[in-house]
This record gives structure tokens, sequence and C-alpha cells, in this order.
């Protein structure tokens, strides 16, 4: 079972998520938060392997939540929910830990793929990354603890990155190109250094944002 946990201030919102959960097998609800500041308290100790978080909400939005629990080492894997509207919004929870983000409108399909994938350590930025999203990255400010020119990826590595992008988990990359899980970890532990970011997000991030993919 997948444990999931729903931060949302919308009580309608939650409900909904609920219910289209229950019609999964392998879903499991473990608990919900109304709020940033609940959430801040009540993640680091859910046990939750996927939060679905929102972004805009009263006393802590879901930036301050995924900042403060990715600083102190506590963010479970998490999506963001999200709308159009809330462009700067996406990429600053991608900035600070996010595997990936959902628009609210999502359907059952999408969201429970999605939580399999971030469950099984994939991320969702290069399949919803729209037109915007990709002006917003190159209009902000960048703010990766990276060098603007990073050392060049091999063909390989950056084979490997184009499947980090669309979501695929290690064990998918290397099932794809039939080679050892122990390899493709190697290949993205190169990748990361080379790109000079912590995690798999960031590296998406910052190679969109150079045009390396």
């Amino acid at each position: 079972m997948i444990n999931v946990y729903l931060v949302d201030d919308q009580t309608l919102v939650r409900q909904g998520i609920r219910s289209l959960l229950e019609l999964a097998d392998d879903m499991n609800i473990i608990g919900e938060a109304t709020d940033g500041a609940e959430a801040i308290e009540r993640l680091p100790t859910c046990g939750a392997d996927v939060v679905l978080l929102d972004m805009r909400m009263p006393s802590k939005s879901g930036l301050d939540v995924l900042q403060e629990l990715n600083a102190a080492g506590t963010l479970p894997p998490t999506i963001i929910l999200t709308t159009f509207d809330d462009d700067h919004m996406v990429l600053g929870g991608l900035r600070a830990g996010a595997r990936g983000f959902l628009l609210k409108d999502v359907s059952l399909e999408q969201l429970v793929g999605a939580i399999r994938t971030v469950a099984g350590g994939g991320t969702l930025v290069q399949p919803v990354l729209t037109e915007r999203l990709m002006k917003g990255i190159e209009n902000l400010d960048n703010q990766f603890a990276s060098l603007d020119q990073p050392d060049p990826l091999t063909e390989r590595e950056t084979e490997i990155l184009r499947l980090m992008a669309g979501g695929y988990s290690n064990k998918e990359i290397a099932r794809s190109l039939d080679v050892a899980e122990g390899t493709v970890k190697n290949h993205v532990s190169n990748i990361l250094s080379k790109l000079g970011v912590r995690d798999r997000t960031r590296a998406v991030l910052k190679a969109l944002e150079l045009k390396l993919i």
C-alpha cells in the first residue's frame, strides 16, 4: 500500500481527492492537514510515502512547508497541487524539494499514476512543464547552487537525464536501457555532481534551464 497524506485548506478538495484515491486498491489516506502550519508539524512523523500539497493556504503556504521541511531534512516525497495561475509558486516549490506537480482538475488515472511514480522514486516534471513554466524558468533569476556551465554530460548521461525528465525511476530506467539499477544510480550521481544540484528534480530543471535536454 502507498500511504498518502493530504494537505489542503479546502475541505471539498480534500474530500474529493480522498474519494478518488479510495477507488484505487493500493492507496491509503493516512491523514490530512488543513493549513501549512499543521503540515509542518505533522508531516515529519506521519509516515507518508507521498504528500499531496496545496500551495496557497492560510498560516503557512505550501512553499513555506517545502522550504522549512526540506531545510530540516524531514520532507517526505511531495507532489504540489496547483492551478495554472501558480507558475512562480510551482517553480519555487520544485526548487524547494517537491518531486513534481499536478493540476487540481487531474483525472483519477493521472492522479494515481503520479502518486505511484513519486512513491517509486520518480519525478513529475517534463510531462507537465508547460510553455508558461518554461518561460518562467527563463525569466526567473537562477537560484541553483551550480555552475552556469557544468561539466559536459556523456551521451549515456544525457539519455538517462531525458528519462529522469520523463518521470522514470531508476528501476524503470534500468529496465528500459537493459542495464543494472546500480549502474543507473551511478550515472544519476554523476549527473547531479556535474550539474551541481542535490536531487533529481533540480537536475531536470537545471538541464531545461541550460537547454541540455
